[in-house]
């Protein structure tokens, strides 16, 4: 079992007609790992994230339910694993089938990942996020599948009264020396049995590996570009009536009278329309109805929490919550920086939505739900109904990105299904999802370097943030219940916990802080890919650039060394290579180039930027460098990385939130100015470092050396500072009405 590294795993045989397993984990302590500074650098003491990183700590937090991952193989050859994980988009579902894959030599095709109902046994084990499920489940899986093999195995060997060690696997069946073969699935009974005597199990060396580790097209590709892959108001449930809710005019707000109840309840294909505390819920025949009757109410609204605040008073309040720099510059070179980030959309393709079933007795939800367990101990308690009588369905989504870890829409649902009695379909609407969602917190920064002899002595930073909200916890009531405990006890504690585990300076800085001062606002916010990274690391890269421009540096040269260790010099050097860092650009044009290390991963990210048409800022070129310890499928990698970069890109140049008296302007994709295809650069390459060691996280990893490379490139090739972000944020469309 040495070759488990930090963490070892027991496996039991769950009582099943045909072969079933689970499978549990046990992480060792934690060691952070020796970085030693190049010569005439001032080192820079280890931050909380070298020690141990967030993922680590779900690691932990996990382990004592991980025995409860099961595998289950059918009759008919069917390899079927239960994830208690979310697939919104991030190829997850296709990694895991790779690894079950690989350890029973089973073709890929013959593998079914379903994703879990909530189990709150699981407790802090059916939460996806920070980059979190390889890591976590890498071990754990491959166990199950090499148990279920060892099983698979010995049920063979005592059908043919030979030795196990005679005996291999390949193709999903059993083969004996002979030439006899049995498929897994004549085996599956046999497997099942108690009494088989089965020897220990052990996953495959990854020398031994043959499909993990290898390219590999997503299993669900597909059914996702001929229509046929089943989201949420997809699904065919009995009876469900579309549901859509008029929403206030200021976020929080309520409702105080609906002046028209019964004429709107008289039109066309109305069924009912109820009040739920977030609005009034219209349920018709059709969306088309309920949208029609949605906009003939007439309500009075009474105000929210957030309705005095536009983004010149959130500003305002940032830059006073923002602590003081303590390193004064004395007779040393110095350089002071802010930052400003505009508040963010999550903007997935797929809207929030949920399909509810509520009957006196019990309750059926359907959703895309990162925080499964949560949601259902939530509607429970707020439908009054024993937990076993809540059955909520994780439904695979399109795209998150941070928002579903809330479960607004389930939670809607299941009080309008209550209100009404009958199921529902609800839908928000995409001007409700970009206005009226969780959005990333606007954020200020003010950073400090101070240097003497060519090194750096002191880097301070200070992060003033909206407050996120972190009231999910860590996906159960437990923690959720202390995230809701009054300010500076609850919310604030999470958050300062999932700053400095994350946030961390790849660079040997000599005094180096960062910190983190949250304002609550009232605002809906959540966390957004990145989280507190995509902003605190982005704005640090630049910096970066500008202290190597006063040292008379080149920006490469630079970071190599200050860079704690040689794997992050690989990389970085890998990018600058690759991209053909200083190559000669015409004029307006530039390259950038930045790093960020997270979650065990590490990336660098160099762009090239035309500036010459300044309505239309793009990034033509990219090369990405990762290091993600072992990638499971690199293809699923490449693609998170294109997605990480798309992401700054966005939120770099163009897209952001305008918080206007308590609500956002912005409605649709047409004002809110994700990158379209022609924003994105036409050639983009990406290139995975060896393979060593267990997989990192690499799921946000890709944000912020892009927003650092990207605002980088545009300095030069601009001859500008930039220090607010979006750069081009004019309100250039008319905005919906409230």
């Amino acid at each position: 079992m040495a070759e488990q590294g930090r963490r070892a795993f027991l496996t039991q045989l769950v009582a099943a007609p045909t072969l079933a397993l689970a499978t549990r984990a046990a992480s060792d302590a934690l060691a952070p790992a020796t970085a030693h500074a190049a010569p005439a650098v001032i080192p820079s003491l280890p931050a909380p994230a070298d020690l141990v990183d967030l993922g680590e700590l779900f690691i932990l937090a996990g382990a004592p339910t991980a025995h409860l991952l099961v595998l289950r193989v059918d009759t008919d050859g069917t390899i079927v694993f239960r994830l208690p994980r979310e697939e919104v988009g991030q190829g997850l579902t296709t990694a895991v089938a790779m690894l079950v894959a690989e350890e029973l030599d089973a073709p890929l095709d013959h593998v079914r990942v379903e994703l879990d109902d909530a189990r709150p046994e699981l407790l802090f084990n059916q939460l996806t996020g920070s980059s979190n499920s390889i890591r976590s489940l890498y071990g754990p899986v491959r166990h199950t599948a090499a148990a279920a093999r060892a099983r698979l195995l010995a049920a063979a060997a005592r059908q043919w009264a030979l030795p196990v060690r005679d005996l291999t696997t390949r193709d999903g069946a059993v083969h004996a020396p002979d030439g006899r073969t049995a498929p897994y699935g004549d085996l599956t009974t046999a497997a099942a049995d108690p009494a088989l005597t089965v020897l220990a199990a052990t996953p495959k060396p990854e020398s031994a590996h043959t499909l993990v580790g290898r390219p590999t097209g997503r299993v669900d590709a597909r059914a996702m570009v001929t229509g046929r892959q089943r989201y949420t108001l997809d699904l065919d449930v009995p009876g469900a009536k579309p549901c859509v809710l008029r929403r206030p005019p200021t976020l929080g707000g309520t409702v105080t009278a609906v002046a028209n109840r019964d004429a709107v309840r008289a039109m066309p294909g109305v069924l009912d329309v109820v009040t739920v505390p977030t609005g009034v819920a219209v349920v018709a025949e059709t969306f088309g109805q309920a949208l029609d009757a949605r906009a003939a109410l007439q309500v009075t609204w009474g105000p929210g929490p957030a309705d005095a605040l536009s983004d010149a008073q959130v500003r305002t309040r940032l830059r006073a919550a923002t602590p003081p720099l303590l390193v004064p510059p004395l007779l040393t070179p110095y350089l002071d920086a802010e930052f400003d980030f505009a508040f963010v959309s999550h903007a997935p393709m797929e809207t929030n939505s949920a399909i509810a079933d509520v009957r006196p007795d019990r309750a059926e939800i359907w959703s895309g739900l990162k925080s499964p367990i949560i949601a259902q101990q939530a509607i429970a308690a707020a439908l009054g109904l024993p937990l076993d009588k809540v059955t909520v369905h994780v439904v695979q989504a399109g795209g998150s990105f941070g928002r579903r870890l809330f479960f607004d829409a389930a939670l809607e649902a299941a009080l309008v299904s209550r209100a009404c009695g009958r199921p529902v379909r609800l839908m928000w609407t995409r001007v409700d999802d970009t206005r009226h969602g969780r959005m990333r917190p606007a954020t200020h920064h003010r950073i400090r370097a101070t240097w003497a002899l060519g090194g750096v002595l002191s880097f301070e930073h200070r992060v003033a943030a909206v407050e996120t909200d972190f009231r999910h916890g860590l996906g159960e009531i437990l923690t959720a219940t202390a995230a809701s405990l009054p300010a500076g006890i609850g919310n604030a504690g999470f958050a300062q916990t999932l700053f400095l585990t994350t946030v961390k300076s790849p660079y040997h800085f000599g005094l180096t802080t960062q910190t983190l001062t949250e304002v609550p606002t009232g605002i809906p916010t959540g966390s957004w890919r990145s989280v507190y990274s995509a902003n605190t690391r982005g704005a640090e890269e630049i910096v970066v650039d500008e202290i190597a421009a006063r040292l008379g540096k080149d920006p490469v040269q630079f970071r190599r060394t200050f860079l704690k260790d040689a794997a992050q010099r690989a990389v970085l050097d890998k990018a600058a290579t690759e991209g053909q860092w200083g190559r000669t650009m015409p004029p307006g044009c530039a390259q950038g180039i930045a790093f960020h290390e997270e979650y065990g991963s590490r990336t660098a990210c160099l762009v090239e930027i035309d500036t010459r048409d300044p309505e239309h800022v793009r990034v033509t070129k990219a090369v990405i460098a990762a290091d993600v310890g072992r990638p499971v499928n690199p293809k699923g990698l490449e693609a998170q990385l294109l997605g990480g970069l798309t992401d700054a890109i966005s939120t770099t140049l163009r897209a952001g939130l305008h918080l206007d008296k308590g609500l956002p302007l912005e409605g649709s994709y047409s004002q809110f100015h994700y990158a379209r295809q022609r924003d994105t650069p036409r050639d983009v390459r990406v290139h995975i470092m060896p393979a060593t060691g267990e997989p990192g996280g690499a799921g946000e990893l890709g944000v912020p050396a892009a927003v650092g490379a990207i605002a980088n490139a545009y300095a030069v090739a601009t001859g500008t500072r930039p220090r607010s972000f979006p750069l081009d944020f004019d309100v250039d469309f008319t905005p919906y009405p409230r």
